[in-house]
């Protein structure tokens, strides 16, 4: 498998908790922008000067009179309707109500503010007006779903505020009214006007109707109708219009019956026309013949051919044929006839009507151009009657009070006490607005931090187990004792090394980082003491041999170490230096001269790690950076475990999770994770994995002192044992 290919992380759900966490490391950030949120906020509030605010609560409705005459507003009276409202809004605080303000004499707005707010001459009133839409001392609120509107003022003076607001109101229903008024009289004017040209309009127009009557001869009987009068009337109309469709249907139905009785063969014809033509007499023949012939076959079977009765019934039946043809064919005659009849009727009806029809075309054709004029003539009448209407609906609308148009409801008073600035509300507003600025700057800070935050962001990131959780300020176990609580963490980290081996033989460990200062130096210190203290062999070689560290915490010489050895300078007995634990050997780094910097990957070191490992029950190496210098890989590629020191929010995840895959694409092993330099005071979820032990161990020296030392010595016991 690639060594460099990471499994993609997990998603996660932030608890709770988490945000807990973020805000309790934050909590500088969030406490001064919350200090200088608010303290800005207050300093602001008692700086801004205080102004006083005026209302003044106005109706206003349509122009409509105060007695319903004609309403020809469109909407009833009293109804909401928010253009209107949105209209005056605009309106009352626009530059012509405001100019009269500005002019109003009582006020003196000119010298008085000229006085405050210039440089004590006048101001013109364009300045006024200015003073008072721009500077935010008049605001307009119209009251939901009524039609009822608040104007306030603000002012240094109570009682110019209250004068401002009511001199507003009283401008803007002077404005409504003078308007209202202007309206109506310019109206009045255009429809007399208009009135005065459809008059005239009205009179060329008749004296064109009455030239068009004499001109064409237009009798007295159609000259009053509103349209030509047709010849034949509807009546009539309508009469030979039923005639011609009764006569078309009978001839249909007569030359109907004549093509199929002509149609038939004579024996099915004289067999038909009893019944189709009624003919009595006919039918009587027909029933003699067949009486006769009922005779005769009876004769011939009697008496046979030659019998004189049957010859004269064969006569007799030859007689009644004849007069069956003979009356055949007068009914087909008859039938012929009454067909032509009936035809002849029908195109009688049929000229009759289109003469009809052809005269009253001519009739509307000759009389048009008068009835046109004439219907024009009734058109002009009918709208000079509307605009005599509307005329007089104006005098009288005009005449009207509308003093409900606008109406003071309640006039402004002085306030008792400022309305801005809002002390109260300025101060709880900053209080507010400082606590989400600080966590929103805490949260925002958190999420540009890519660093190592909890152990779930390594497992997550690095997929490797953390075996060890390192607190913030560790000093030297050597130097604090072996029964303090950075010791127990160290312990922790021992056992779930040991836990980690896959073998008993593998016992040289490197401890790496991605980057200087994580603490890498202080980790194999610190864990080869407590290996030391459990009666192990161990030794630590300082294999950072650019900016070696082990010595200066040892307190001696770094002049023969690990570079003399591998340069062949001095044995290993030499160059391996005792400590105050008598289990724990050090080997320094020895000067590096610049000839020698790719010494650690060389045949004579792994000879070296080899006879250590023989040596020795547990051997640590301190190593540079991993993303800085080679050293790093050829150490993790050579010892039997790799440890990866991180430290708690220093470097981003990316550069950790880099060198975890050098470690692995040299064929290192690395074992897990130490999590080096928490905080423990911000961070109470690693609380678990040091305060438990110093709680735990701080009650047991108040309970037991006495005990302690056998109990130490108990702990040694057991160590040594297990070693």
């Amino acid at each position: 498998m690639d060594p460099l290919r990471v499994q993609a992380p997990q998603e996660t759900k932030l608890h709770f908790l988490d945000y807990w966490r973020i805000i309790r490391i934050r909590k500088t950030v969030i406490l001064a922008v919350f200090l200088l949120v608010v303290i800005t906020a207050t300093l602001v509030t008692f700086i801004l000067p205080e102004s006083y605010q005026s209302t003044c609560r106005i109706k206003v409705d349509r122009d409509i009179s105060d007695i319903r005459f004609l309403d020809t507003q469109g909407a009833p009276q009293g109804a909401y309707d928010p253009y209107f409202i949105q209209t005056e809004f605009e309106t009352i605080q626009s530059e012509k109500v405001l100019s009269n303000v500005a002019s109003d004499p009582a006020l003196d707005l000119k010298n008085d503010w000229g006085k405050r707010y210039g440089d004590g001459r006048p101001l013109s009133t364009a300045e006024v007006v200015g003073i008072l839409k721009n500077k935010g001392k008049v605001s307009v609120s119209p009251v939901r779903n009524t039609l009822y509107m608040e104007i306030s003022v603000l002012s240094e003076r109570p009682k110019e505020a209250a004068e401002l607001a009511n001199a507003i109101a009283k401008a803007y229903k002077e404005y409504r009214h003078d308007q209202r008024k202007t309206l109506n009289s310019g109206g009045i004017i255009a429809l007399k006007e208009q009135i005065g040209d459809q008059e005239k309009k009205i009179s060329d127009q008749q004296k064109i109707v009455t030239d068009l009557r004499e001109s064409l001869k237009v009798p007295d009987s159609v000259a009053y109708g509103e349209q030509p009068a047709p010849l034949v009337t509807a009546d009539t109309f309508r009469r030979l219009e039923g005639l011609r469709i009764e006569n078309k249907t009978d001839y249909v139905k007569q030359k109907t019956v004549y093509d199929d009785l002509k149609a038939l063969a004579f024996e099915q014809l004289e067999q038909v026309l009893p019944t189709t033509a009624s003919d009595t007499i006919l039918s009587s023949l027909l029933e003699q013949r067949s009486f006769a012939e009922q005779k005769l076959v009876q004769l011939k079977k009697d008496y046979g051919p030659q019998h004189p009765e049957f010859s004269k019934t064969t006569e007799l039946i030859d007689d009644l044929n004849k007069k069956i043809k003979a009356r055949v064919d007068g009914i087909m005659i008859s039938l012929t006839q009454k067909v032509e009849s009936s035809k002849k009727a029908l195109d009688q009806i049929i000229t009759e009507v289109e003469e009809a029809k052809a005269k009253d075309i001519e009739a509307v054709t000759k009389y048009r151009p008068y009835y046109e004029a004439k219907a024009k003539l009734e058109e002009l009448k009918r709208f000079n009657q509307v605009l005599q209407m509307k005329l007089a609906t104006e005098n009288i609308e005009n005449s009207l009070p509308k003093s409900t148009m606008v109406e003071i409801m309640d006039e402004a008073k002085p306030a008792g006490r400022p309305a801005k600035p809002n002390k109260p509300l300025n101060i709880v507003l900053g209080i507010v607005v400082g606590l989400v600025v600080g966590v929103g700057l805490a949260f925002f800070i958190e999420y540009l931090d890519t660093s190592v935050k909890t152990i779930d962001d390594v497992e997550r990131s690095l997929q490797s187990p953390v075996l060890g959780v390192i607190p913030q300020n560790v000093g030297l176990i050597v130097e604090e004792g072996v029964d303090s609580p950075h010791a127990e963490a160290y312990r922790v980290l021992r056992t779930n090394l040991l836990f980690s081996r896959k073998d008993e033989k593998l016992n040289t460990i490197a401890v790496v980082s991605a980057g200087a200062g994580e603490g890498k130096s202080t980790t194999v210190f610190n864990l080869a003491s407590v290996f030391a203290q459990s009666r192990h062999r161990v030794l630590m070689v300082d294999s950072d041999l650019r900016r070696p560290t082990l010595h200066k915490m040892l307190r001696i010489t770094n002049s023969l170490g690990l570079t003399n050895y591998l340069l062949k300078q001095n044995t290993l007995e030499e160059v391996i230096q005792t400590t105050s634990l008598p289990t724990l050997d050090f080997l320094a780094s020895g000067k590096l001269p610049s000839s020698s910097l790719g010494i650690l990957n060389s045949a004579q070191m792994k000879d070296l790690i080899t006879e250590l490992k023989r040596r020795y029950d547990y051997v640590f190496f301190d190593s540079p950076p991993i993303m800085g210098v080679s050293d790093a890989s050829i150490l993790a590629s050579e010892v039997d475990m790799t440890l990866q020191v991180i430290q708690y929010r220093r470097y981003p995840q990316p550069m950790n999770i880099r060198a975890k895959q050098l470690i692995e694409k040299v064929g290192g092993n690395l074992v897990g994770i130490v999590l080096n330099n928490i905080n423990m005071s911000q961070d109470e979820s690693y609380y678990y994995y040091s305060g438990y032990y110093h709680d735990y161990y701080s009650r047991n020296e108040d309970q037991e002192p006495a005990d302690r030392p056998e109990t130490a010595s108990a702990e040694r016991g057991e160590d040594e044992t297990k070693s």
